[in-house]
């Protein structure tokens, strides 16, 4: 392959996005940076919004100052600094909190997150990933892909994020080895297939110098032609709105007088207009949309982001922790979910226990068993009991009272939630459903009778135990299939 193929074979993902040039969304696009410790992310970000002149001269001046000491060898300031605002990551060096900062070019503006690399810290990292559109990944060209690399790459791909730009940084280390920067961005890129990642973006730069990043470092790599940080960012598209149907998370009841009652809170995918018919969750009850009020008019329509007072057609109950959903295209309502759980307390994730889970406004306990953990290094998914910090497992969710999701991939909001240990407050764990688990029974009452219905399969082994032949008399056993037990358990938990 020559070098002109190589170059144009890492750029591709961006010249399918060509032709978005000409109708670029005008909303802000939402990016982190993320990897292991000390591959470059404060520095990156800095010279970022230096050499977008994002940073004011009150700010520049600051910098310069803050820098006397810390200056690099080609006497510029430390850029680290314009992110790292926390005295003890000032005094140690290292980015602790998320730091997010504002800048834009002629084409378009950007919000950045700049995320801590330490393993101690990935709790910070998920929570800057949970609303970006990309992810900028660093990597040390010295010291290739790394563990904390995959995990971050790993949470970022479960959070939804299916851009990523895969930045190699201080290759200016490595006298702008390609044949190194070609190694890494292959093996990368075997990696990402495994999370579903196709659409990445590889680009060697020098943070410090600025190679690459908003101007082109081809004077140092000219067997590079793709585009620089910048150009690709500007090509980059923002998360569409996930497509679902209308979500209202009720916040609140508003009930200012005796001739008004609203249900407050913010769209969380959808549209709504009056005159549509709604559904409200968990009841199933059903009502009209009468009016959409803001806090200084009145709405021909909302969507997903806008925060409204909806008034519906008729009295219903309606409180804190319901959400009302357009009637022909509904969430899922069950009593046990499976979800990709994150661990971000030292305690972990405990087997069986119980927990408060919070997904918008609606908070209720569950029941947390762990399945399988994640093998960063493998990318294989082993057998667990319990889930230690930092650890992404699979797991089970089992409510006492109806829950109400949509699979994460369908829509953020609907389908996250937190761990809150009812013990000490603290929150656990960040999840994303990822769909509604098939209940292999179903059971109810036939004239004063408890009727336990199962697959045919499973109604054959306990037939034949001896536990079930010493009690035979004492119970109805009716065979059915796997569907028919699903259906059966899925009317149920409506009824509930």
């Amino acid at each position: 392959m020559t070098a002109a193929n190589s170059a144009n074979a890492i750029a591709e993902p961006l010249s399918a996005l060509e032709p978005l040039k000409a109708a670029r969304d005008s909303r802000p696009l939402r990016l982190i940076t993320c990897g292991s410790v000390d591959d470059g992310k404060s520095t990156l970000i800095g010279r970022l919004l230096w050499d977008t002149k994002a940073v004011k001269e009150d700010q520049a001046v600051a910098l310069r100052r803050d820098s006397t000491g810390k200056q690099n060898d080609l006497g510029l300031p430390d850029f680290a600094l314009l992110l790292d605002g926390l005295q003890a990551e000032r005094e140690q060096g290292i980015t602790i909190d998320v730091a997010y900062r504002y800048f834009s070019t002629d084409k378009r503006s950007f919000i950045v997150a700049d995320t801590p690399g330490h393993e101690q810290y990935t709790r910070n990292m998920a929570t800057g990933a949970s609303t970006a559109d990309l992810a900028i990944l660093l990597i040390d060209a010295r010291m290739g892909i790394l563990e904390q690399t995959r995990r971050h790459a790993t949470i970022a791909s479960l959070l939804g994020i299916k851009q990523f730009v895969l930045a190699i940084n201080k290759i200016d280390l490595t006298n702008y080895d390609r044949a190194g920067f070609e190694k890494i961005s292959h093996d990368f890129k075997e990696f990402a297939l495994s999370l579903g990642v196709k659409q990445i973006t590889t680009i060697p730069m020098s943070a410090l110098k600025g190679e690459n990043v908003v101007y082109s470092g081809q004077a140092a790599m000219p067997w590079y032609t793709g585009p620089t940080l910048v150009e690709a960012l500007e090509l980059a598209t923002v998360r569409s709105a996930q497509a679902v149907g209308f979500r209202l998370s009720v916040q609140r009841v508003s009930r200012p007088g005796e001739s008004f009652r609203g249900y407050q809170g913010t769209v969380a995918g959808g549209s709504v207009k009056p005159g549509d018919s709604v559904m409200i969750l968990p009841s199933g009850m059903v009502a009209n949309v009468s009016k959409i009020v803001t806090f200084d008019l009145i709405r021909n329509a909302a969507v997903a982001g806008d925060a409204i007072t909806l008034v519906l057609d008729r009295q219903v109950d309606v409180s804190r922790g319901d959400m009302i959903v357009a009637i022909d295209s509904q969430p899922q309502v069950g009593l046990s979910f499976d979800a990709h759980l994150v661990a971000l307390q030292p305690e972990g994730i405990e087997a069986g226990k119980r927990y408060w889970l919070k997904s918008g406004s609606r908070r209720q306990r569950v029941q947390v068993n762990p399945v399988s953990q994640l093998e960063l290094k493998t990318g294989d998914w082993n057998p667990a009991r319990a889930l230690p910090m930092n650890a992404i497992g699979k797991v089970h969710l089992v409510f006492d009272e109806a829950a109400i999701f949509d699979p994460y991939d369908q829509n953020r909001s609907s389908g996250s939630f937190i761990l809150i240990d009812p013990d000490t407050n603290n929150t656990v764990a960040g999840g994303m459903v990822t769909g509604k688990r098939s209940e292999i029974s179903g059971i109810h009452t036939e004239d004063g009778r408890v009727i336990l219905s199962l697959p045919a399969d499973l109604a054959d082994k306990i037939m034949a135990s001896e536990l079930f032949a010493a009690r035979r008399d004492e119970a109805d056993v009716r065979r059915m299939t796997a569907a028919q037990a699903a259906e059966l358990w899925k009317n149920a938990a409506s009824d509930i």
